[in-house]
C-alpha cells in the first residue's frame, strides 16, 4: 500500500470517528422532545418522585448555621398539603417567576430599536467601515455585540459577513463563520448589558434561595467579566479565522455557489444611506444624552439612585432598576432613529413595534410558564436542598472544593449544551442543582453564573440543538452546494475549542489570579449566614 493510500486512509478514519460522533449527538438531541414538553415532563416528574421519595423517607442533615441536628425531608407534592400547594400557587409561580417581568420589559425597549432599523444599521456600518486588515476581529467583535439584540446578528449579520467576505476575494464560509462564532459562541460575552442578563439573574435567583431566602442576583452581575470576554472573544474569534479556519477552507471556488439559491450572493449590500447616516448620528447623540442624565443620578455621593442608606452605588435604586436602563436606552435612541430615517413618526408606530415584538415573544411565555412550576415543585419538595447537600458532601470527601471545580462544572455545562440548545432552558434545570451545591462549598451565586455562562456559549456553534443552526446551514449551503451539518460544525469546532480554552483561562485570572469581582458587588466567595 502506498504512502498516500495509508494517508487518505487514516483521513477516513478519522472523519469517520468524527462523523458518528456527531451523528451520535444530532440522535441523543433528537430524543429529547420541545423544551415546553421537556419542562410539563420534569414537573410531573417531580410530582411522582416527591411521593416515592416520601415514602422512604428521603432526608439530610440541614447543613444551616444553628440547625445543627435537624433534617432536611422531602415534602410529598401527592400528599394533601401538596395538592393544596400546587392548586393555590400555579398561577403566582408563574407570574412571581423572577426571569419572566424582567425580560419582557427589556425586550419592549430593544424592539423599538431593532424594528425602527437602529441595531441593523449599527451592525451594517461597524462591519462596512472595516478596514481589510480588521474586516476579521471587526465581524467577530460585532458578532458579540449583536447579542444585545437576541436574533439580530443570526439573521442580519452572519449572511452580511459572508457577503463581505465574498466581496473582498475572501472565502464567504470564513466570514460566515466569523460571524456566526461571535454571534453564538460568544453568545453571554458583551459590552452592554442585554437580555440575557436578566433572564438568568432571574434563575439563579431562585436557585439560590433554596440556600438563602433572601439572596438576590442582579442583572448587572457578571457585566465586569463579560465586558473583558468581548475583546477576548473577538480577538480569539479572529485568530481562529485566519489562521485555522480560513486556510483550511482554500481558494473560493465561484462555481461551488448554489444556483439555486434564493438570495445571489453575489449581491453586494449597500453602504448606509446619508438618512441613516443622521439617523446613528441623532441615535448616538440622544444615547450620550440619556448616559449624562443617568451619571447625575449616581456619580453624586447624593445621587437620588445611589443606596440611601449607605450612600453606595452597591445594592442602589440603579442596579436594582437596571433593566429599567435597558429599556430606555434602546427605547429612545430607537424612535430617535425611526423619526429621523422616517419608520416612525408617531406613537402608533412606536406601540406597533413593541407589539409586534412582544408577539414574537409567546413561545418564551409559554415555556415560562411550565419552567416556572418545575422551578417552584423542585423547590417546594427540598430535592434541589438534599441534591445541593449530597453534591457538596461528595465534592468535599473527594477534596474537590478548589476553584478547580468549575473546570468540571464548565465542561459539564458545555456538554449538556449540545443537547439543550437555549440558555433559558439549560439553566433553568441546572441552576436549582448546582447553585446550591457550589454555594455549599464557598461560591457566590454570581460567580457560578458567570461559569455556567462560558459553557453554555461555546458549544453553540457545534450542536444541531441550537435553534439557528438550521438558518446558518442554510445561508452556508448558498455558498457551496451540498454542504452539510458535519462540514459545517468541522469548520465551527476550532472556534469552540479556543473559545473553551481561552475563556476558562480568562475566567480563572480573572477571578483567582487577579481577584476581580465578575460585576459591580457581585461577590466571589459565599458564606453561609450566621457562620
Amino acid at each position: 500500500m502506498s504512502a498516500d493510500n495509508t494517508q487518505n486512509n487514516d483521513l477516513m478514519g478519522r472523519r469517520g470517528w468524527f462523523t458518528r460522533f456527531l451523528d451520535g449527538v444530532e440522535w441523543l438531541g433528537n430524543l429529547l422532545p420541545h423544551p415546553i414538553t421537556l419542562f410539563a415532563l420534569f414537573s410531573v416528574f417531580v410530582i411522582l418522585a416527591s411521593g416515592i421519595a416520601s415514602y422512604f423517607g428521603l432526608a439530610v442533615a440541614d447543613p444551616r448555621p444553628g440547625s445543627e441536628g435537624e433534617m432536611i425531608a422531602v415534602n410529598n407534592l401527592l400528599s394533601g398539603d401538596g395538592l393544596r400547594y400546587i392548586v393555590s400557587n400555579l398561577v403566582t409561580n408563574f407570574t412571581n417567576f423572577p426571569p419572566l417581568g424582567v425580560v419582557l420589559v427589556a425586550i419592549l425597549g430593544v424592539g423599538i430599536a431593532e424594528r425602527s432599523g437602529l441595531l441593523e444599521a449599527l451592525l451594517r456600518g461597524m462591519v462596512m467601515r472595516a478596514s481589510p486588515r480588521m474586516v476579521t476581529v471587526t465581524v467577530v467583535f460585532t458578532g458579540v455585540i449583536s447579542n444585545t439584540a437576541s436574533e439580530l446578528g443570526y439573521v442580519v449579520l452572519v449572511p452580511l459577513a459572508a457577503m463581505i467576505f465574498h466581496s473582498l476575494g475572501r472565502h464567504p464560509l470564513a466570514g460566515l463563520a466569523a460571524a456566526f462564532a461571535g454571534v453564538s459562541a460568544g453568545y453571554s460575552a458583551n459590552l452592554f448589558i442585554g437580555t440575557v442578563d436578566p433572564l438568568l439573574a432571574g434563575f439563579t435567583t431562585s436557585a439560590a434561595q433554596l440556600i438563602d431566602p433572601d439572596y438576590v442576583v442582579g442583572a448587572e452581575m457578571n457585566w465586569y467579566f463579560m465586558f473583558a470576554s468581548t475583546f477576548l472573544i473577538a480577538i480569539l474569534g479572529a485568530f481562529v479565522t485566519e489562521k485555522i479556519v480560513e486556510p483550511k477552507l482554500g481558494k473560493y471556488n465561484p462555481d461551488d455557489i448554489d444556483p439555486d439559491a434564493e438570495i445571489d450572493p453575489n449581491v453586494k449590500m449597500e453602504k448606509l444611506s446619508k438618512t441613516e447616516k443622521k439617523g446613528l448620528i441623532f441615535a448616538g447623540l440622544t444615547f450620550v444624552a440619556l448616559l449624562a442624565l443617568l451619571a447625575i443620578t449616581i456619580i453624586p455621593e447624593n445621587g437620588v439612585l445611589r443606596n440611601q442608606e449607605t450612600g453606595e452605588i452597591a445594592k442602589s435604586p440603579f442596579l436594582n432598576g437596571i433593566v429599567v436602563f435597558i429599556f430606555i436606552t434602546f427605547a429612545i435612541p430607537g424612535f430617535v432613529y425611526g423619526y429621523v430615517t422616517k419608520v416612525m413618526r408617531n406613537d402608533r408606530d412606536v406601540i406597533d413595534a413593541m407589539a409586534k415584538t412582544m408577539s414574537s415573544m409567546g413561545l418564551y411565555i409559554v415555556l415560562v410558564f411550565f419552567a416556572a412550576q418545575f422551578v417552584a415543585f423542585f423547590g417546594w419538595t427540598n430535592f434541589g436542598t438534599i441534591l445541593a447537600v449530597n453534591g457538596a458532601n461528595f465534592l468535599q470527601s473527594i477534596n474537590l472544593t478548589g476553584p478547580m471545580v468549575f473546570i468540571l462544572f464548565i465542561m459539564m455545562c458545555a456538554f449538556v449544551n449540545l443537547m439543550i440548545g437555549s440558555a433559558s432552558a439549560q439553566w433553568a434545570v441546572t441552576a436549582p442543582i448546582f447553585v446550591p451545591m457550589l454555594m455549599l462549598i464557598g461560591y457566590a451565586p454570581e460567580l457560578i453564573q458567570a461559569a455556567y455562562r462560558i459553557g453554555d456559549s461555546v458549544t453553540n456553534i457545534i450542536t444541531p440543538m441550537m435553534s439557528y443552526f438550521g438558518l446558518i446551514l442554510a445561508v452556508a449551503a448558498r455558498y457551496q452546494k451540498n454542504l452539510g451539518i458535519g462540514t459545517l460544525i468541522s469548520i465551527m469546532l476550532p472556534y469552540s475549542m479556543v473559545f473553551f480554552v481561552g475563556w476558562m483561562t480568562l475566567f480563572f485570572i480573572f477571578v483567582f489570579v487577579l481577584g476581580f469581582p465578575v460585576g459591580p458587588g457581585a461577590e466571589t466567595y459565599y458564606t453561609m449566614p450566621g457562620n
